[in-house]
Formats: structure tokens, sequence, C-alpha cells
């Protein structure tokens, strides 16, 4: 696939009328942007996005994809600051916490150049569901992509009249052979042990959205054989670490924030558990050794209210290799945490303070770090060490 672009600095105007909702430059929308004294990070700003919501990095190429909550994606080249607006995205149920989700390039996408989004979708009355579909990106002219033949592959069962807890987010197994999502409970508490629906759960399919060989409870009807864990609340972040073992972070109530070793059929407790208690106050339990759930490997009160993390593995930072770092909405920080999924437990060991609230978090193929801020005027900053 070839992509011609237009260089920002030498057509501005051409650009940013295909990409409306990134901002001019000045009013720190591009450039470098001041960070609390001893901070390990040096952040330039590659400009503002409405309320993006992730980030990806296509293969081969290095250009990153943002999806925009409202329902728009955009393209940027960091080499050149080359923008561009992707089309053929969804019609999305807006509001809340709804709106147009993640982006993930397929396992094979080099060479079938498939694509997977996820959105929330309206259904009946006032009813929402959070749905995963796949398509083609093409990209045939200088500052415009296409996801074509976009194609609904899984859905929430059921739909819920709440405007929040979609999760949505996707990775893929260190093979490419499984989708995971995670499914958010829709605020609604129960359903997250209820194995008769798909919510408050992480399902594992086929690269088709079928159901797939080997999942827990594989015998029984739809959508309960997608299932893969259960007793989630709402998870803002999915991946794999080195070794292979999966992980989710998600948010808890008032307290009790959590990242996970995610195991096949194992219940994680929501909401008979958490480690945090009700916004009215009321106690949850907190896990105990003896309650029969799986109890997460690190919990925070008071929260951090997470975006989304990333397993460290390159060589700019790299006394970090193999750590999580995760970007926040509530902390506005990066926090640093050392991981041991034999052991099933986890370390916050640092801290790092950021201007805004922080949506979602990558890595480059050069071991730089990507992140995104929250928001109408998020902006797009490129992290790399402060020598």
């Amino acid at each position: 696939m070839s992509r011609k672009f237009l260089s920002l600095t030498l057509f501005p105007a051409a650009v940013l009328a295909a990409s409306c909702a990134v901002a001019a430059v000045g009013d720190n929308a591009e450039g470098q942007v001041d960070l609390e004294a001893g901070s390990p990070f040096v952040a330039t700003s590659f400009g503002t996005f409405a309320e993006p919501w992730a980030l990806a990095f296509e293969p081969g190429t290095g250009v990153i994809f943002l999806t925009e909550k409202a329902g728009t994606a955009r393209f940027v080249d960091p080499a050149t600051r080359r923008l561009g607006t992707v089309t053929g995205m969804p019609q999305v149920a807006y509001g809340g916490q709804g709106g147009l989700g993640d982006f993930a390039f397929a396992p094979d996408y080099e060479t079938s150049r498939t694509v997977y989004l996820s959105w929330a979708q309206a259904a009946d009355g006032d009813a929402r569901r959070a749905v995963v579909g796949r398509g083609q990106l093409v990209c045939e002219e200088a500052d415009a992509c296409e996801v074509v033949g976009l194609t609904e592959i899984w859905r929430q069962e059921p739909a819920i009249d709440s405007p929040g807890h979609f999760s949505h987010k996707i990775t893929f197994s260190p093979d490419g052979q499984h989708l995971f999502i995670a499914s958010g409970e829709r605020m609604q508490g129960d359903p997250a042990q209820d194995l008769g629906t798909n919510l408050g759960k992480i399902v594992r399919l086929n690269l088709d959205g079928t159901p797939a060989a080997g999942n827990p409870f594989t015998d029984q009807a739809s959508p309960t054989n997608q299932i893969w864990s259960y007793g989630h609340r709402n998870i803002y972040g999915l991946h794999f670490d080195a070794s292979g073992q999966l992980w989710d972070l998600e948010h808890g109530p008032r307290g009790g924030d959590e990242l996970n070793v995610v195991a096949a059929g194992s219940n994680y407790g929501w909401p008979v558990r958490s480690n945090g208690n009700d916004y009215d106050g009321d106690d949850i339990p907190d896990h105990t050794a003896d309650d029969g759930f799986t109890k997460p490997a690190i919990s925070w009160n008071p929260v951090i209210a997470p975006g989304d993390f990333v397993f460290y593995h390159g060589a700019l930072f790299a006394d970090w290799q193999g750590q999580a770092l995760i970007a926040n909405l509530g902390s506005q920080t990066i926090v640093r945490v050392v991981t041991d999924a034999e052991a099933g437990t986890a370390t916050e060991a640092a801290r790092y303070r950021m201007p805004r609230r922080l949506r979602d978090i990558a890595e480059a193929a050069d071991g730089s770090l990507w992140v995104v801020e929250d928001g109408g005027n998020g902006r797009l900053l490129h992290l790399t060490p402060r020598h």
C-alpha cells in the first residue's frame, strides 16, 4: 500500500482543512510542553484533537491513528507531522462514556489491511451497547484514508439504558489467532456475575468474532461460550506482557482501581468484592484470602482513574523494560508498575505528574512513548528521555 502525504509545513491550509479537529500551531498546540521539575520525560505536542479516545501505530509505517469520541478518526505521521482524516467510521451513540472507541490493526494487517474498531451503538429506545467491527483500511489519497467494508462481528448482550462502562478495548493473542475484547458491566453491577450475559466480562473470540474453541464455557449457548473471565467492572486496559500473560486494568468505584492477571475461567469479584466503596459511601467487602475470587495484583485507593497502559519493551527507558506504564485520567500521572505474573502481584514504582488528564498511551518502534490527553482539546504528546 502506498500513501502520499501533504507536508504540514509546506501546505498548512490544505492539511488543516482536511483535519479540522487538529489545532493550528500556537497556544501550546505544538512544540515543547512544560513538565514538572524532575520528570524523566521531554514532552513535545503534535497538535490537539477532539475528545481523543485511542491511538494505535500502523505496522510498517509508524503512522499514528487516533479515534475521536464523537465518531471521527485522524492519522498523524510522526516523522513529518503530516495529518489526515479517516472516513468510513460507523454511526456511534455519542454521549456519556459512549462514542467511537478502540482502533486496532489485525495481526496480519500488512497483508490483509484489516483493522478492528469498537464503538457504542444505539439500540431500542434509550438502550446502548458496545460493538466491534472490522474492515479494510485503504489509503489512496494524500491526506485521507478510508475503512471500507466495515462489518459488525461482536456485540454486548443485552443492550442497557446506561451511558457508561462500555470498556470495548481490543487486543490480540501473541500468536495472532484470537481476539480479546473487554466488555464493561454498563454501570449495572450484577451482570458481571451473570454467565448468561457478556457484560462485565473479557471475551475470547476467533478473528471473525465467533466464539473460540477452548473457552471455559464453550459447551454453552452464546454469549456464555464467548466468556474468558468475569466479575469485571469497567476495563480500560487489556494487554499481554512479554511472557504472553494477559492483564487487565479497570476502574473501581470510590477506590479500588485494579490491575489483574487474567486467567481463563477466573472470577474477579465485582460487585460482590471490591477494594473500594460505592459512590454513596456504602461499604463493599474488600477481597479476602478465602473469598473464592481472584485478587487484584494491585489496587489503588484513592483511585488513579486509569486511561490505558502498556508493557514497556524499548531501550530508551532501558531500566523500565517489562514494566507497566499506566496513563491516568484522575491523577493526571503516568504510573510505573513492576509486575510479577507468576506470583500474581504488582508494585507501584513511581508516579510522573503530567499537565492534564491522559486518555491513552502507546510505545513507538524506537522505544519512545506517545500519550494523548483527554477532552475537547486533547494534545498528542511525544515523550522522550530527559538527559
